[in-house]
């Protein structure tokens, strides 16, 4: 599964749907998985940390493009 990560972060960056709130939700529900993973010695799926570049670089373009 190719994900492009620049382009996807792109569309739910431009996404008026979605909430600055929505995003930092998923970004402290992402990082609260990554440490209970770690806590535990956990292996850590590679999907997930794809997920938090994503959602992290989406909070930062929209937060770029206001001002």
């Amino acid at each position: 599964m190719n994900i492009d990560v620049d382009k996807l972060s792109k569309r739910l960056a431009a996404n008026a749907t979605i909430s600055d709130y929505d995003f930092w939700r998923a970004s402290k529900t992402i990082n609260q998985a990554l440490y209970m993973m770690d806590r535990y010695n956990l292996p850590i799926p590679i999907d997930v940390l794809r997920a938090r570049n994503i959602i992290r670089q989406a909070r930062n373009r929209r937060r770029n493009s206001f001002y």
